[in-house]
């Protein structure tokens, strides 16, 4: 249907004249009468009868009014979907368990008023694709891995990285350690299956394991987290890496222990990434939340930290050399 038209029809019904109804929607009466002519003819009814008071709903009409008001009201819904400001703020986050996932959750809880619609994608690469083509707003990425670079039209800044843990079973040797440097993982199976090519994520452990000369396996299926879990709490010698702020549903009486990394501490690089002409109001108190310092980064070659050479700070406007 025509929704100006529909919008006149519900006019002249609050309004109960031609002319008081010409005047709120700022069109002549003519083209009141107009409207209100063509959409009689397309429904096949009347649906005012014209009195010495003005203009009185048939019974047509009256049984039309509800639908008319349900259509306006959808139109304004429609485009306050897609309006800026007032549709959802569309955020990726590589996983719903993982550290970007608990730093939007932190975001929501300093800002309630912005509304999140949180989706996860496979990788980098399809994280930028749907910020350039508008699909998302932002994504919270690795920045800077091989065959992974930040297109130009895109800015990133760094936003916290998040201490790597190895994760263990009570059986492991390394149960019973507060702390391990990288480098004494050498001899020992670190069990990451869920690794896969390509991503930002293998990137980054491949650097990691070159660094201190580790070896982790990615081999055998990859059946989720829980099955992992399992696996590990019954193991002597498997152990895998994971982030600081990973939400992890432990076995009953599994016992895993988290072990933490230091000298260095492996940091793994979160980063915001958004399209530089994005208008989005709330995209911006997102990145004043994120990347003002409060998670904190320690960027290559700070003391006691370890990141990726690739994974340097980003800021808008800089780029890989």
């Amino acid at each position: 249907m025509d929704l100006d038209a529909v919008r006149t029809f519900v006019a002249i019904a609050g309004a109960g004249r031609f002319g008081d109804a010409a005047a709120e929607l700022s069109i002549t009466q003519q083209a009141v009468s107009k409207r209100v002519a063509a959409m009689e003819k397309d429904l096949g009814v009347r649906l005012f009868t014209r009195t010495a008071r003005g203009a009185e709903l048939t019974v047509d009409g009256q049984a039309l009014l509800p639908h008319a008001r349900d259509l306006l009201r959808a139109e304004a819904r429609a485009v306050a979907s897609v309006r800026p400001g007032r549709r959802a703020l569309r955020v990726d986050v590589i996983g719903r368990r993982l550290a970007p996932a608990g730093l939007l959750r932190d975001f929501h809880r300093a800002h309630p008023e912005v509304e999140l619609d949180v989706v996860t994608l496979f990788d980098a690469g399809a994280a930028f694709d749907a910020i350039r083509s508008g699909t998302v707003d932002a994504s919270i990425r690795a920045v800077g891995a091989p065959g992974g670079q930040l297109p130009d039209d895109l800015a990133a800044a760094r936003a916290y990285d998040e201490p790597i843990q190895l994760l263990a079973g009570p059986y492991h040797a390394l149960a019973d350690a507060g702390a391990v440097a990288p480098a004494e993982l050498a001899r020992h199976r670190i069990w990451m299956p869920g690794i896969v090519p390509g991503t930002e994520w293998a990137a980054y452990y491949d650097a990691l394991a070159a660094a201190f000369g580790l070896t982790i396996e990615v081999t055998g299926s990859d059946f989720g987290a829980e099955p992992l879990l399992d696996t590990l709490a019954a193991s002597r010698s498997l152990a895998t890496f994971v982030g600081e702020r990973t939400i992890l549903s432990w076995p009953d009486g599994g016992g895993l222990r988290r072990i933490a990394l230091r000298d260095p501490a492996p940091g793994y690089p979160h980063s915001l990434v958004w399209h530089r002409d994005n208008p989005h109001p709330a995209l911006a108190a997102l990145r004043d939340h994120l990347c003002a310092g409060r998670y904190g980064h320690s960027g290559p070659g700070a003391p006691g930290a370890w990141t990726p050479d690739w994974a340097r700070l980003q800021e808008p406007g800089v780029k890989r050399r």
